[in-house]
Order: C-alpha cells, then structure tokens, then sequence
C-alpha cells in the first residue's frame, strides 16, 4: 500500500466498491458524533435481505460516514446510497431498520437491471418514493487520452 504524505489520514468517507453496484448505509451519526446504531442494524438486516433475494453477486452492501441525509427530529432514520460505475445514484432517507426490507430489495433488483440506473418515481416500490433525497445522474469523467467510464 502507498504511504500516505505526512500529517494526513484516510479519508473515512472513501469506500472501495468490489461488486457491480454498491449499497452504502450510513453509519455515522452527526447529531450525536457518534456510531449510529440504527444504521449497523440496517446494513447487517440489508446484507442478509440482499443475499436471500439472489443479488449478493451483484451488489456489495457497506457501512459509510455521514451521508448528510438524515433528519433528526424524525428519530432515528437511517440514509441509504445506491451507486454503480456509469449507473445514476440513488439517496434514500428515513429508511427504519425495524421495517421490511421488501422496498430496498424490489428496488436492488430493478436499479441492477437498468443499464444507467436511471428511473422515475411511478418507477420506484410505494414506500421509496417518499424518501428519495437524490437522484444523481452518472458522472462522466473526460481525460486528456479520452472519456474515462
């Protein structure tokens, strides 16, 4: 591994992405500069919900510092982000851990069949369309040898 320059760390938000499409669940809370619990419950339950539907191949689930999603007057929800490369990502807030999972699955099985990821809300499963914070296009990165994606 490359050593750092002097004085500087890994940066805590940067996450390696070993699957076609990555789930990030945030697990860091901001409000209270603390582990959020609620999140490393709903990245475990989302791993296992991911795995049993058939998709584990296919999409890697991982824990992530605040995504700056969150509404603290609203208890304790939990901010969830979907990303692949060339694909549009997905931020979902408000997401309970203590609710079924069916939405975030219907949701993994329908952004892995999209070539871009991109959808509309009549698209989306019901209890989504409510906690969409972002719909983020696929960045397209140009270098002077060319288009990078």
């Amino acid at each position: 591994m490359d050593e750092l320059p002097q004085g500087s760390r890994p940066r805590t938000y940067s996450v390696a992405q070993s699957a076609p499409h990555q789930v990030l669940v945030c697990k860091a809370c901001k409000h209270k500069g603390d582990v959020c619990k609620p999140g490393f419950a709903l990245l475990r339950k989302l791993r296992d919900a991911i795995s049993a539907a058939g998709l584990g191949e296919a999409f890697e689930v991982s824990g992530t510092a605040c995504l700056a999603g969150c509404v603290p007057d609203h208890g304790e929800p939990c901010v969830v982000g979907w990303r692949a490369t060339g694909k549009a990502t997905w931020l979902f807030g408000d997401i309970d851990p203590d609710q079924p999972l069916d939405d975030l699955v219907a949701f993994a099985r329908s952004y892995a069949a999209l070539k871009d990821g991109w959808m509309t809300g009549r698209d989306l499963p019901t209890r989504l369309c409510d906690t969409t914070l972002a719909r983020i296009p696929a960045a397209m990165i140009v270098t002077q040898e060319g288009a990078i994606q």
